[in-house]
């Protein structure tokens, strides 16, 4: 079964941020809030591959390359934060959550397991768009690069 390309970077979008996170937890340093914010270079190597092997397809139009590369990187957002709350949920719950959440993003109090995954949710669409977008632009760019 061969999957679109879409479906499979976003698997493996959320694949490596999985690897990425439960190595941390072995090594100890889940409690770091700047390691946690690296895995933006995981979801932007994979959204410039889709967006990439599009422009190497021909498909060069923007509108259809910004729906693919906001589907990519919405795949392995859900999927990682689906994945992040049965984590949680196995490790203990809000006890566990209680480390975790000491530099949350949206914090303020001490936010139960759905609201952290739902913060979390709402953080990784905001970023993936927003990556999603900065890609675009460099597509664009380098399109007309290209072309000339």
């Amino acid at each position: 079964m061969n999957l679109p390309k879409e479906v499979n970077n976003g698997i493996l979008i959320f694949i490596s941020i999985g690897i990425y996170f439960l190595t941390m937890e072995f090594l100890g340093l889940s409690d770091i809030f700047l390691l946690r914010v690296l895995n933006i270079f995981i979801v932007v190597y994979f959204l410039n591959k889709t967006i990439k092997s599009n422009y190497y397809e021909g498909k060069s139009e923007y509108l259809p390359n910004l729906i693919s590369g906001t589907l990519t990187s919405l795949i392995g957002v859900f999927l990682s934060v689906a994945a992040l709350l049965v984590y949680i949920s196995l490790k203990g719950g809000n006890s566990y959550l209680e480390k975790l959440s000491e530099n949350f993003l949206f914090g303020g109090g001490e936010p139960s397991m759905y609201q952290y995954c739902l913060g979390l949710l709402f953080e990784g669409i905001a970023s993936s768009i927003i990556i999603t977008f900065t890609l675009m632009q460099y597509w664009k760019d380098t399109r007309k690069r290209i072309l000339k």
